[in-house]
């Protein structure tokens, strides 16, 4: 019997035998895995180095270096220009200012000009010599407005050189009629006080009394109780 074993073990017809590892499948696949990695890191570590020697790693750098800097340099002259830009700004709102400054000068001396050739005009009524001590009165120019005022203006002058400075008083007449009936006023009531040197331009504006028409209107000028000149003025 165990002669039969022992020929059944030692020839073909034996039965077959497996050897299995003792290690665990998990552990094998850890093992695996590391040899993966280190592999990795090999390669990983030549082909870094690989870069090295060639100068490829480098010349990435100085190309990153030279593009910061680039855009550094861009943004100082974007600020810069921006500056720039401000400090035209800046310019043109004072060239406008000024503009309108000047523009504003303009036309407060073309006022100027306008009220100078309406005072030239006022006194090319002064051509005609003045009588007497040279006191006289030009250009008495009345207005009735709206029925209720009186615009009136009237100029005084010494026709004669180194005249003495005048004082006395200024009085407008107005004659007319009211309520049908004539009618006179004198405004003011006392005078105006009135001193000249060489000329005295003056005006003003009067109230009217309800209902009343002024036909004339008369400035005297008065030293004292003497009247010195007058002229009258009709109106239409």
């Amino acid at each position: 019997m165990r002669f039969r074993l022992l020929r059944r073990r030692l020839t073909i017809s034996a039965p077959r035998v497996a050897i299995r590892s003792a290690l665990p499948w998990p552990f094998r696949w850890m093992a695996l895995a590391v040899v993966l990695g280190f592999c990795a890191a090999v390669a990983l570590w030549a082909f870094e180095f690989g870069k090295t020697i060639a100068g490829v790693d480098t010349v990435s750098r100085q190309e990153l270096l030279q593009l910061r800097a680039e855009v550094a340099r861009l943004r100082d002259e974007g600020s810069e220009q921006q500056t720039v830009a401000h400090t035209a700004e800046s310019l043109l709102v004072a060239e406008r200012a000024a503009r309108d400054s000047l523009v504003a000068q303009v036309r407060q001396l073309e006022a100027d000009n306008r009220t100078l050739r309406e005072d030239l005009g006022f006194f090319e009524k002064l051509l005609p010599a003045a009588t007497g001590d040279g006191l006289a009165i030009r250009g008495l120019q009345a207005e009735v407005l709206g029925g209720m005022q009186l615009r009136w203006q009237v100029l005084v002058i010494q026709a004669s050189r180194n005249a003495p400075d005048f004082n006395g008083r200024l009085e407008l007449v107005l004659t007319g009629t009211r309520d049908g009936s004539a009618w006179t006023q004198t405004q003011p009531p006392q005078g105006q006080p009135l001193q000249v040197k060489q000329y005295r331009r003056i005006e003003g504006v009067l109230n009217l009394p309800a209902n009343a028409v002024v036909k004339t209107v008369t400035a005297r000028v008065l030293e004292g109780s003497t009247v010195r000149t007058t002229q009258t003025m009709v109106l239409d």
